[in-house]
């Protein structure tokens, strides 16, 4: 099982939840790589059997539009039968971002696993939960 973790963070908290996400998906037995968007291009989707994105809340609880959303919306309408999970870090709000972004990833046909895991800040007390999340993806428990 191959799985891309595709993230943006702007002040690393979405990083640290990637790495943590990367931790759990590896106990199972996974081969998950962690790749920053910046990195990615559409090619990406045909190397991996699963998809993880991570992204923050951004403004009025949206996502980043100046690196993320520009390649997520190159992508999206690839997500079609495809298991997908999302996850980002917040600091305010009650986690609209990621409600929005889990109704956009189904109405384009994606398999969404569970919730997406919206962490406040920095994940430090949450850190087995998310590792705990990517191990449930991985395995296909939820």
């Amino acid at each position: 099982m191959r799985i891309a973790i595709i993230y943006y963070s702007s002040t690393g908290n979405t990083e640290t939840i990637a790495q943590l996400l990367a931790e759990g998906m590896r106990k199972s037995g996974a081969t998950a790589d962690v790749l920053p968007v910046e990195q990615c291009d559409t090619s990406v989707l045909e190397h991996y059997d699963k998809l993880a994105f991570g992204c923050p809340a951004m403004g009025q609880e949206e996502l980043d539009d100046l690196v993320f959303l520009p390649f997520f919306e190159q992508i999206e309408d690839d997500l079609a039968g495809r298991e997908v999970a999302l996850f980002g870090s917040f600091g305010w709000g009650d986690g609209q971002w990621m409600r929005s972004w889990e109704a956009r990833v189904k109405e384009k046909g994606a398999s969404l696993f569970e919730e997406g895991l919206a962490i406040q800040e920095e994940p430090g007390p949450e850190s087995d939960a998310c590792r705990e999340f990517g191990f449930r993806f991985a395995s296909g428990e939820s």
